[in-house]
């Protein structure tokens, strides 16, 4: 496969290298789901120049096939080559796009020069810049990716449902991965990055933030032909993204602005001053990480600010810096195929950090970012940990056309299954279906401990993994705790979890491999213990619960049942236990599992 691609882009090399400078150039694999980049010679300017060339230039392109348009934000790149040389200047301007069906794409280029032109939505402000109204054309064929490799079912978008799915194979996604570290994004080998804060240890932390991220206990995962960039640098990110991708994980939460935060070392700035300008090499770096994850089935969740800092842009409103911060992220990373954009961590105001944005001002962020946004992309919000302000502030958005999810922090990891169900159901009673999705559980001093402090994770396997999956809910990201090593901050090595990652894996599996669960509801009443989850009289799944037996009622339900065990412990294939068939039309005691009866077990009742 690496043959036929090389002889496919050795030709498209050659034809660019020859091409004058001052002419548009087309490169990528010319195929669906993949980047497509059209590199557009525009005005000489640097990243600290008058006029602001972020802010008073505005380029973007129309994509389109038939029915299909995609309105695309481009933006400046300095030489086109910033990730690997540094450059803060050059004539190079992009654009990257990645279309969802084969066919003969058209192509047109708006590009203008204005006074805040880049977050004005007036198509006729400003004056007219060369390739203004140029048009093109390119053939996109299908793509030849398989397996993990999100190019291999097409971009994770939000439909409607309770579900997340592929819009090219129209599977279902679930998610399993990290919350921390949440400034992931804070590591050593970026350009343009350092720690802005004040190193205080927090009551009770393992230990104070010591400083950038380098990841070296993950250095020897980085394997051969995998990205780096300036002379060999980004290994340990990319190994430690290499090791999460091999553990069956597909998501990761990272910060993208966490000035005046937690980790004080995350911003897409020239400076950390600075709030009109960019950093083209960081961000190009950070593009390569990005890309990586794509090809890894690794899901960008985007938290773009946290609860100390949501008033950092224009005092919170939706004015000319949040709008262009947004608008460069959009512009940059909205091709890739898996993306959460998070409106911000621990949303809201609340007694200990009362600065907050206030929720209609938290909608019109989304709806700017949902209009700015070419693709489908899901948007959610971060909750705070405990009711009633939980329940105060995020209720507010139940409906709203441009949020289509929650991302759920909750104090007591008992409380997640009622947590799940409770925002599932009032997402129902509105317009808007969410999905639902546990990404910080606390105490926050606590979370997700490391193995070496809890190998069997009983507490958080049982109540946040299956309750939010049997619940109804999207997945699950693990937060730790910042009193125990490898922290919330400062974890260095994802394998200081590794039996958990393990654990999540095998419910992941279960889930896409013996469930049809985009069709399944959560139907606890039907038993006495632990969770249900049915597409009646057709299957059911039951966690079963440590030193508990099965029970179902199927009365009112016809005919004979299989009956399979799942061990979420161990993960596996489906075993025999003591009975292997029954019939429905009563209470059914579908008998024990085949071995540790007490410990917890998944009893799956499937229709003969």
């Amino acid at each position: 496969m690496k043959t036929k691609i090389i002889a496919l882009l050795i030709p498209l090399f050659l034809f660019n290298a020859c091409k004058p400078k001052n002419e548009i150039i087309i490169t990528g694999e010319m195929q669906t789901w993949h980047k497509i980049t059209i590199q557009i010679p525009g005005p000489d300017v640097s990243e600290n120049s008058y006029p602001n060339p972020f802010l008073n230039y505005r380029l973007e392109a129309i994509f389109s096939l038939g029915d299909n348009s995609f309105t695309v934000p481009g933006y400046f790149a300095a030489d086109g080559n910033a990730a690997e040389s540094g450059a803060v200047s050059g004539n190079v301007w992009k654009i990257h796009f990645s279309p969802n069906k084969p066919g003969d794409w058209s192509y047109k280029i708006v590009f203008r020069e204005g006074e805040n032109i880049a977050v004005s939505h007036d198509s006729d402000a400003g004056k007219s810049l060369s390739f203004d109204g140029y048009s093109g054309r390119f053939t996109v064929s299908e793509s030849d990716k398989v397996g993990k490799d999100f190019r291999s079912n097409g971009r994770i978008i939000y439909d409607g449902g309770h579900y997340l799915r592929f819009e090219g194979s129209g599977k279902a996604f679930l998610k399993g991965g990290a919350d921390s570290p949440e400034n992931f994004l804070g590591y050593r080998d970026f350009d343009g990055t350092s720690y802005g804060g004040n190193a205080k240890q927090r009551q009770g932390e393992d230990a104070p933030n010591q400083g950038l991220h380098a990841y070296s206990s993950h250095v020897h995962d980085w394997n051969d032909g995998d990205p780096v960039w300036r002379e060999g640098r980004g290994k340990g990110m990319i190994g430690a993204l290499n090791y999460l991708a091999s553990k069956g994980m597909n998501s990761v939460y990272f910060l993208t602005l966490n000035i005046l935060g937690d980790g004080d070392d995350v911003w897409p700035y020239t400076d950390r001053n600075e709030r009109y300008r960019f950093d083209c090499s960081k961000l190009d770096q950070w593009e390569i990480v990005f890309s990586h994850m794509d090809e890894l089935g690794l899901m960008l969740h985007v938290v773009l600010q946290e609860t100390e800092n949501e008033l950092l842009l224009d005092a919170g409103y939706l004015d000319v810096q949040r709008k262009l911060y947004l608008r460069e992220l959009v512009a940059r990373f909205s091709h890739h195929l898996g993306i959460t954009w998070n409106l911000g961590e621990e949303h809201g105001p609340i007694d200990w950090s009362p600065y907050g944005q206030t929720a209609e001002d938290t909608k019109k962020m989304a709806a700017y970012l949902k209009d700015i946004n070419p693709y489908n992309s899901f948007i959610v919000v971060h909750s705070h940990s405990w009711d009633p302000p939980r329940n105060n502030y995020i209720s507010q958005f139940i409906g709203d056309e441009s949020i289509n999810g929650l991302s759920l922090q909750e104090a007591n990891p008992v409380n997640s299954f009622g947590q799940t169900i409770k925002w599932l159901k009032l997402s129902e009673e509105s317009s808007q279906n969410w999905v639902v999705s546990i990404d910080e559980i606390g105490q926050h001093w606590k979370g997700a401990l490391p193995d070496s402090f809890d190998p069997l994770h009983d507490t958080i396997r049982e109540h946040v993994l299956w309750a939010n999956l049997m619940a109804g809910g999207g997945g699950v990201e693990w937060y730790f705790g910042y009193r125990y090593p490898h922290a919330d901050l400062n974890c260095e090595d994802w394998r200081s979890r590794d039996i958990l990652w393990d654990q999540t894996r095998y419910a992941l599996e279960f889930f896409n491999n013996y469930l049809p669960f985009d069709e399944m509801k959560n139907r606890n009443e039907l038993v006495d213990k632990g969770f249900c989850f049915a597409k009646e009289g057709e299957i059911y799944a039951l966690y079963v619960p440590e030193k508990e037996k099965a029970k179902l009622e199927l009365r009112g339900v016809e005919g004979k049942f299989e009956i399979k065990w799942y061990n979420p412990r161990l993960g596996g294939e489906l075993l025999d236990g003591s009975e292997s068939v029954c019939e429905a039309g009563k209470m059914v005691h579908p008998g024990i599992p085949p071995s540790e009866s007490d410990k917890d077990w998944i009893c799956l009742l499937q229709k003969i």
